[in-house]
Parts: C-alpha cells; sequence; structure tokens
C-alpha cells in the first residue's frame, strides 16, 4: 500500500538536485539583495522546503496514466459535496454498535486513510509557511487553501491540458483536509519556533561592512553584467563576430565606467547582489581608478579575447593566439591563488587601490 507513496518520494528526490540548481541564482539573488549574505541556516530551510513541495506535488500527481491520450473517466470528475468523507467512513468501516473494540478498525479503512493523508500532506506547509515567513495565521489558511486547490486544478485539467483526460477526481474534501493540515502545521510551528534559530533575529549581530565579499557572489554579479552588457554590444554590432575593438572599447567604457562612476560603484549586477566598488578612500571611487581597474580588467584582459579571430589565420595568428592563452592561463592561476588566499587583491584591484564591499541596504 506504500509503495506507491514511496515512488512517488523517490521520484522526487532524483529531481531535487535539477530543481536545486534553477532555484539557486534566484535564491542567491533575493538572498543577497535582502540580507546583504547567505545565512546557512536560512539557505538549508528554504531548500528543504522545495524538497517538501516537490514530493508533495509528486504525491499528489504520480503515478501518471500509461499514455497522454488516457481513457475517459466516463462520469463527473469532481466530488461537490463537503465532508462526505465521513458518510463513506461509516459506510466502508466494519464498525459494529455497542462493540467498542471495533471501532479500532476505522484507522484502518481507505476512506478515514484517505483523509488522514491528505491532513498529513500539507502540515509541513503550514509549519514552513509560518516559522520561515513569519506569516500570520489568515495568510497561513488562505496559502493553505490555494495550495490545495492548486492540486485539484492540476488534477481536474489533467496536468493543465498534457492528458487527455483527467485521471484524478477534484474532491472538495480534499480542499477542506489539506486545508486543516495546513493549520494543523502552524500550531505545530509555534512549537518549533521555541526549539529552532528565531527567523526575525538570524541577522542579528552581524557585521556587513566587515564581511569578505566571496568569489562567487562576484561571479554572479560578473554572469549578469555579462548578459546586460552583451545587448547594447549586439545591437551595434549586429552579426558581426567578433565585435570590433571600437564597439567592444565604447560599450565596454560606457558600461564598466561610467555606469559606475555614476552610480557610485554600482553595475546592474553589483547592484542585484548588492556590492559595490569603493575606491582607496573606501568611499565612491574616481573616474582614474574606475578607469584603471575596468580598463584592466574589461579594456585589456577582455578585448585580448577578441585578437586571434581578428587576425585570420597563418604564423601571425598562431602565435597571437598562443600570447592571448598563456596570459588567460597566467590570470587562471593569479585568480586560483586570490580566492585560496584570503585577503590578497586581484591584479587589477591592487594597481587601481579599489576593492569590492557589501552595499547598504538603502543602496
Amino acid at each position: 500500500m506504500l509503495q506507491p507513496y514511496l515512488d512517488s518520494i523517490n521520484s522526487a528526490v532524483l529531481w531535487f538536485p535539477l530543481a536545486a540548481a534553477l532555484f539557486t541564482l534566484p535564491f542567491l539573488i533575493v538572498q543577497f539583495r535582502r540580507h546583504g549574505y547567505i545565512n546557512k541556516w536560512r539557505g538549508f530551510v528554504l531548500y528543504l522546503f522545495l524538497l517538501y513541495l516537490m514530493c508533495a506535488y509528486f504525491l499528489v500527481l504520480l503515478p501518471f496514466p500509461d499514455s497522454v491520450h488516457n481513457e475517459s473517466p466516463g462520469g463527473s470528475t469532481v466530488q461537490p459535496i463537503p465532508f462526505r468523507f465521513v458518510s463513506d467512513i461509516l459506510r466502508e468501516s466494519a464498525v459494529v454498535p455497542g462493540q467498542p473494540l471495533t471501532y479500532i478498525r476505522i484507522f484502518t479503512e481507505f476512506a478515514f486513510l484517505q483523509v488522514a493523508f491528505n491532513v498529513l500532506l500539507t502540515i509541513p506547509f503550514g509549519l514552513f509557511v509560518r516559522y520561515y515567513f513569519r506569516a500570520s495565521a489568515l495568510l497561513c489558511l488562505l496559502a493553505s487553501f490555494l495550495l490545495s486547490a492548486f492540486f485539484e486544478i492540476t488534477q481536474l485539467t489533467g496536468v493543465f491540458g498534457i492528458f487527455d483526460y483527467p485521471y484524478r477526481f477534484f474532491d472538495v474534501d480534499d480542499l477542506i483536509a489539506n486545508t486543516a493540515g495546513g493549520m494543523l502545521g502552524v500550531l505545530a510551528a509555534e512549537w518549533v519556533s521555541r526549539r529552532l534559530p528565531n527567523m526575525e533575529r538570524l541577522d542579528d549581530g552581524v557585521d556587513l561592512l566587515g564581511k569578505r565579499v566571496s568569489y562567487s557572489r562576484r561571479m554572479l554579479a560578473f554572469f549578469i553584467d555579462y548578459f546586460i552588457w552583451n545587448i547594447p554590444l549586439n545591437m551595434l554590432t549586429g552579426e558581426r563576430e567578433p565585435p570590433g575593438l571600437f564597439a567592444y572599447w565604447l560599450v565596454t567604457g560606457a558600461y564598466f565606467i561610467l555606469l559606475p562612476l555614476w552610480t557610485k560603484g554600482f553595475t546592474p549586477g553589483k547592484w542585484l547582489v548588492r556590492i559595490r566598488i569603493v575606491g582607496s578612500a573606501g568611499d565612491t571611487p574616481s573616474l582614474r581608478e574606475l578607469a584603471m581597474r575596468q580598463g584592466l580588467l574589461y579594456g585589456a584582459l577582455g578585448s585580448l579575447q577578441l585578437l586571434p579571430a581578428s587576425a585570420g589565420s597563418g604564423i601571425a595568428a598562431g602565435v597571437l593566439a598562443l600570447v592571448v592563452l598563456i596570459l588567460n592561463a597566467g590570470f587562471a592561476i593569479h585568480l586560483f591563488l586570490c580566492v585560496f588566499k584570503p585577503g590578497r587583491p586581484l591584479f587589477y584591484e591592487k594597481l587601481s587601490g579599489t576593492k569590492q564591499r557589501i552595499a547598504d541596504k538603502k543602496n
């Protein structure tokens, strides 16, 4: 009897790494933007919540019919009568009135077990929503109802039209049981909250200005900036590969030098993850400092990547490609040493006198 449920949970666990990978980017951006750093406990709870939601959804969805062209159920797929499960339990149970020892049989009947499963299914949801998000009881009630409605609509629509016909019933009693389970989770959260770290006080005593900006955070900002920077560059150069050096320097200078000068050390990527470039005085970087820093990184090192393709073919192009390869390898080794030696500045930071710092929340 438990095998279908265990199979559904196992499927959710197998798909969890992919979902977690897709979840990581928005998770990092939101955490950096809202809190200024990544708290391990906060991250653990959120990823556990994601795993729970996947398990719950897979339990509702699986097993699928053998084909998307499944057979019509041949009747109504909606059970609209509230608390019909009470009459089902009484009808199916082998309880004998006047014999109390037979009352325990209620707990073995399918109708009772189905209701119990639907209640248990959403207890963790109410617990997570109350504990992590600190939602009010009314909001938890609404969220539990909407989650249950989403489950039921998914079933009623054949997973939103993937299957020709619904393969499970829309039961209003499931809505009631799921919502009740969510509210039981709210009650459980009150007990749990007294024994686990207080989510509202996780950031107490954290000195953001004293925290080092991690390289993973810097790389996230870089990839966001790289994506945005490419838009005007492609608009300017069209389908030309590689882009001309003039167009590259024009867009790079505007995006990575003039924009941070105007925004006091921010690029869109850095703003999203709440870090900024600061000058040697610890405040807004000067034009000279930005030109040195960004010019060395994006101007010199970046434009070098365009040269081999621009040189065409022949011995000169081969030699140039080899030189660029050696310089890239040197930078990779330098980066590796800096990553594993906290506090060691990258060469363009040392020469420009700049560094990166976690920005205030008001920025």
